[in-house]
């Protein structure tokens, strides 16, 4: 059975003054560009609607607004102290073994050093082994072939933020 009214999560989401569902949007993703890009499109009949908007946006971000969306992650297996996001993200990592963090700052080290930003992965329902495996995998990417992995990678952060950001109560 398909409902012809907006839920009740979303409605209030497209209620927000300006200013208030910026801040939204800029605690799922810390690019401006994605953001004004989702506002300008307000109000969204569905959550796929404001899904897709987020897809569309983020398939358009320069590399700097790139990086400026990778720069509100913090390295995995070290989220943000009191950020219940970073830490629901990467829960994951937070029962590995101290061998396997070592191993992730490590990685994360030599991942930052040769392409100049945080190791972005969409952690949710990932192992921290799952994780490990995909950044040595993904080290030895090319910087462009890497920076379309981190575009899709964000995307998929950003629909699950959104999802929680229109849940209805």
């Amino acid at each position: 059975m398909t409902s012809t009214s907006t839920p009740l999560g979303l409605a209030r989401f497209n209620a927000l003054e300006e200013h208030a569902a910026f801040a939204a949007l800029h605690e799922a993703c810390t690019s401006t560009a994605w953001a004004r890009r989702l506002l300008a499109a307000r109000p969204y009949a569905t959550a796929e609607d404001l899904y897709a908007a987020s897809d569309a946006a983020m398939a358009e971000l320069t590399a700097a607004d790139l990086e400026e969306a990778m720069a509100g992650h913090p390295p995995i297996g070290r989220p943000k102290p009191g950020d219940p996001t970073s830490a629901r993200e990467q829960s994951g990592m937070a029962g590995a073994s101290e061998g396997l963090k070592a191993e992730m700052l490590e990685l994360n080290l030599a991942y930052q050093e040769k392409f100049g930003h945080v190791f972005l992965i969409c952690a949710t329902g990932r192992t921290g082994e799952q994780m490990r495996d995909a950044v040595k995998e993904r080290i030895g990417n090319a910087p462009e072939q890497e920076r379309e992995i981190v575009r899709t990678e964000l995307g998929k952060i950003n629909r699950i933020r959104l999802a929680r950001l229109v849940e209805e109560d």
